[in-house]
């Protein structure tokens, strides 16, 4: 069995793509730096992650794949899913093995499962779209805190910098503790250095704008008084409102 170690950044596994070409070795494996390698290991790789060595993949991918196959490729890694970053290796080496497009060629199983994952990871970046709640702090900026399945904040920051353009806002992805923020000139990506405050996903009232009680108060009122009682079904709400949202939801508090 053959290992290649490597950072577990995008940048590292294409960087891995191109190590093994160039060396004519394909790993069985690919492992985390630091990690164990297993106990029948033959050989094994560091790899050393190289901008221009990604640069170089990518752009050969593009012209091997549709740019919306390329995107595919970015969600299976935003999934964090065990194993995608073997699988995403194996698929890039069959488009560059392969003459035509592999993208259709759903009797490959690492072409079948790829678009699973990137499926799952498209609804939860659209589940993150639908359910952020904004609180406003006192210092008139925006604050949503989200916990997604999947690490999609990068897929939906253009949507929110489009949507919320005349407003400075933060949405922080409280089980990765990184978010981004808005300024009303760029978006940029931004960490916390003390963030446990941030975990129960609420500001306190001291750090809300005086009348953002009120507007909660009001959009838990009209929540209620549209629900037909007789109507309720917990079952269909959950299915599309899942549960683990509801923590950051103003209307389920």
């Amino acid at each position: 069995m053959t290992v290649f170690f490597y950072d577990r950044t995008f940048e590292g596994l294409l960087s891995a793509v191109f190590n093994a070409y160039s060396r004519k070795v394909f790993p069985d494996k690919l492992l985390k730096s630091g990690e164990v390698a297993p106990l029948f290991t033959d050989g094994s790789h560091t790899v050393v992650s190289d901008a221009s060595h990604a640069a170089r993949v990518w752009s050969a991918l593009l012209k091997k794949l549709a740019r919306n196959t390329c995107n595919m490729l970015i969600h299976v890694w935003l999934s964090e899913e065990e194993g995608s970053d073997g699988l995403l290796f194996r698929y890039i080496c069959k488009a560059f093995d392969h003459t035509h497009s592999i993208a259709w060629n759903f009797g490959d199983r690492d072409v079948l499962e790829a678009d699973r994952i990137a499926r799952r990871v498209s609804h939860e970046a659209l589940y993150v779209k639908q359910f952020v709640r904004f609180q406003k702090a006192a210092d008139d900026i925006f604050f949503a805190p989200v916990r997604p399945a999947c690490n999609v904040l990068p897929l939906t920051v253009s949507h929110f910098t489009d949507r919320f353009a005349d407003q400075q806002w933060v949405i922080y992805d409280l089980t990765r503790r990184y978010g981004y923020f808005y300024n009303l000139h760029e978006t940029r990506e931004i960490t916390f250095t003390d963030d446990d405050r941030l975990l129960s996903g609420k500001l306190d009232e001291a750090l809300m704008a005086d009348d953002e009680k009120l507007f909660q108060n009001l959009w838990k009122g009209y929540f209620k008084a549209i629900a037909i009682r007789e109507r309720l079904n917990p079952r269909l709400q959950r299915q599309h409102m899942p549960a683990r949202f509801w923590q950051h939801l103003t209307e389920k508090q």
